[in-house]
């Protein structure tokens, strides 16, 4: 399984700290603007080739651990 740490980083060098995949300079946000806007995963992975399937995946379910967390804090 792939670790957050091994899909997604931070660093204040990069895009002034955004959340980035891995090896690339492509916000994670990216990904949800693109799913919000009723785009496929597919049509992501086609215009941003740099980040990999997995990192998508994994981003994408760490997002919904974080909501489901948060979700049941409340």
């Amino acid at each position: 399984m792939t670790t957050v740490s091994h899909v997604v980083h931070s660093n204040p060098n990069i895009l002034s700290g955004t959340p980035v995949f891995v090896g690339t300079r492509v916000p994670v946000r990216t990904l949800l603007d693109y799913l919000a806007a009723g785009d496929s995963l597919e049509e992501f992975l086609d215009h941003f080739p740099t980040v990999s399937r997995e990192q998508a995946v994994g981003a994408l379910k760490q997002a919904n651990a974080l909501l489901v967390a948060h979700a049941h804090s409340a």
